[in-house]
This record gives C-alpha cells, structure tokens and sequence, in this order.
C-alpha cells in the first residue's frame, strides 16, 4: 500500500532542515519500460529550505526518478505530492507551471544569443499596447534590468548582460542556467550534475551558487557523483539503489567512503536511515 502522509520519515538530517516542510515527497514510484523497471517503488523526501544530494550508481534508476520528479517522465505507479498538494505532471511545462525548474547537464542556453535573452528564453517580456500584441515586439530594456538583478541577487560576476553567452567560461554559462532556475523556479530547484564539465575555481562557484539559492529559502535537489561537492554542499543525502531509495543520510554523520558503500551495495543501511526506503 502506498504511503501518502505529509509527514517526513525520521532520517537523521541536518539541525538545520530537521522537522522542516516537506517540499516535494513521491511515494511509490514505478516506471516500466518494456520488461526493464527504471524505478521500483521509489520514495522521495525533500525538505523547504535544504539542499539534498541523489547519488546512485550507473543505471540505479536516479535519472529516471529525478525526471518523473520534474515532469518529464509519468510514472506508472505511486504520486508525486508538491507543498503537501498530490499532482500530476504530463510534461515538464506542468512541472515550470508549479515552480520546479531543471537545470541539466547541457544548460539549455543558447550560445549567440545575449544573456538576458537566454535567461527569459520562453518567457519572454513582450512591451506594453500594441507594440507587443500586435507586433510583438520585446520588452528588452525591463528584460535586461532584471537579468542584472538575478545575477547580482546570486553574486554572478558577469560585467553585461548584454554580452552572448558564447563568449562567457563554462562556470558563467552555469551561472546563467542557475540564474534562470533561481528566477522562475518558485518552488525547487533541480540540478543535473552541474560541476561535471567544470574546472576546480568554477566548480567553487557552482557550489556557492547553491548555496546561494538554498539561503533565498528555495530547496535544492543536486545530482552529482561528485562526492567531495556533494559533502561540501549537501544537508542531506538520498542514497538510490535498484530503482528506489536506499537510505538518507547526514553527511555530518557518515564518511564518503561508508556512503559509497551504501550506495553500491557493499553496506546495509541502518534501521533509522531505511525507514520508508529500501
């Protein structure tokens, strides 16, 4: 049977996240493709105000959860529950709508384009009467003024928000990607290896970035196999094994290498931390 209650499973947690709301919680979760199931009766806490860490092992099914999570993929089975609310993503639109932006591993930025223009790609300011619903025209002047206070908001050192974002280093173009999820993203944030293709200085601000965000009060779901950031960074972590939760853990509490060896297997969690998971 499903469980559906709004409560949070007593994990041991940061002090600072302990007893918070939940953000986002997903019990019972199931994807099949074919005879291959992606995710196995997956559960999902995510607390306001935090940032939580997924790591799994290749093919653990952490992929396939974080996308039903935002939208892009419809589970077969078991809800998704958003501020306590059960919904019903179909895509990831209906996931924006609620206020769960994604910020994947490609960034979804648009090279020659400017960064304001890529910071409300789809969402664009159209001016005031019939200059913008006639003719469509943009609002670029208030696009640009906002653009520079989501980046001054989040302490991104970039001189113009006129400039292309072909012209920004990977570590700006990431701050742009998280800038546009920290402006629209109401609810979560959800980040797909966002150090992965970075060097050691620009991944530093990566994680500041989170940071950054999770101070504004907006929960952080991070997917990394990066384990230094993710205890760097994470107030918790969720274990994902075979297609569903395996533990949540404390970082403050548990050393890398005992984590990774819940995370492939070599470790049973204990009785505290696989409550409602494996």
């Amino acid at each position: 049977m499903t469980n559906t209650s709004n409560s949070a499973p007593q994990y041991a947690g940061s002090a600072t996240t302990v007893g918070a709301p939940l953000a986002l919680q997903a019990r019972g979760l199931v994807k099949r493709y074919g005879s291959v199931t992606a995710i196995n009766g997956a559960d999902f806490d995510l607390r306001q105000g935090e940032v939580l860490a997924v790591i799994g092992d290749n093919g653990a099914g952490k992929s396939s959860l974080i996308k039903a999570l935002a939208g892009a993929v419809i589970p077969d089975e078991g809800e998704i529950r958003l501020g306590g609310e059960v919904v019903k993503f179909r895509s990831t639109g209906d996931a924006r709508a609620r206020g769960i932006e994604t910020v994947y591993q490609d960034l979804a930025v648009i090279p020659a384009l400017d960064i304001a223009s890529n910071l409300f790609l789809g969402r664009e300011i159209r001016r005031k009467g019939i200059m913008g619903s006639v003719f469509r025209r943009l609002d670029m002047p208030r696009m640009r003024a906002e653009s520079t206070k989501h980046l001054q908001d989040l302490k991104i050192g970039i001189k113009s928000v006129t400039q292309s974002v072909e012209t920004l280093s990977g570590g700006q173009r990431q701050g742009v990607a998280v800038s546009r999820a920290a402006a629209f993203g109401r609810g979560v944030i959800i980040m797909d290896e966002p150090t992965a293709a970075l060097g050691v200085r620009e991944s530093g601000q990566v994680i500041e970035l989170i940071r950054s965000i999770r101070d504004r009060g907006i929960p952080v779901v991070l997917i990394s196999h990066d384990m230094p950031h993710v205890f760097e960074v994470a107030d918790r972590i969720h274990v994902h094994r075979l297609g569903r939760r395996a533990a949540v853990v404390d970082p403050k509490e548990r050393s890398m290498s005992e984590v990774v060896a819940l995370m492939t297997g070599a470790e049973r969690p204990t009785e505290l931390e696989a409550a409602g998971g494996a």
